[in-house]
């Protein structure tokens, strides 16, 4: 269970052609979504590797949510599948490290702005009841 006051650190990866065009979406529609999350566009959700999360979660960040085209959907025909491969293999690897709750894949098409607001509030939740990284903290407080 996290602390009290703990507001985590979320980035969301999202594809330019999709899921960035539902956070425009929900955006001019006034949707409200958590203030605590920072979108970085991506090209494609298969541009992110697994150095990328790595990085985000080395560097602070609590979760990091990919959002992408539904598979069948994407820009660069078989973008999505190649994410899902990643997905998976960095899923087993933060796993190995008891931090596999802390990495999510969504698709979510440019017009789904509710379904984006859903996701990211409900990947929100799930790592502000996680909590922060503990191994962080632990790193932290050694010499």
């Amino acid at each position: 269970m996290s602390g009290d006051g703990f507001e985590p650190n979320i980035i969301v990866f999202t594809c330019n052609w999709c899921s960035y065009a539902a956070t425009d979406l929900a955006g001019t529609s006034r949707k409200k979504y958590p203030y605590n999350i920072k979108i970085i566009k991506v090209m494609c959700s298969s541009r992110v590797s697994p150095e990328m999360i790595f990085k985000a979660l080395s560097d602070g960040a609590d979760g990091v949510l990919i959002t992408g085209c539904h598979p069948g959907d994407c820009h660069y025909v078989t973008g999505n599948h190649l994410t899902i491969r990643r997905y998976y293999l960095v899923k087993w690897m933060l796993k190995e490290l008891g931090l596999g709750d802390r990495v999510d894949l969504e698709w979510v098409s440019a017009s789904e702005a509710d379904k984006f607001v859903e996701v990211v509030n409900k990947f929100v939740n799930k790592i502000r009841e996680l909590g922060p990284i503990k191994l962080r903290e632990e790193v932290i407080k050694k010499p």
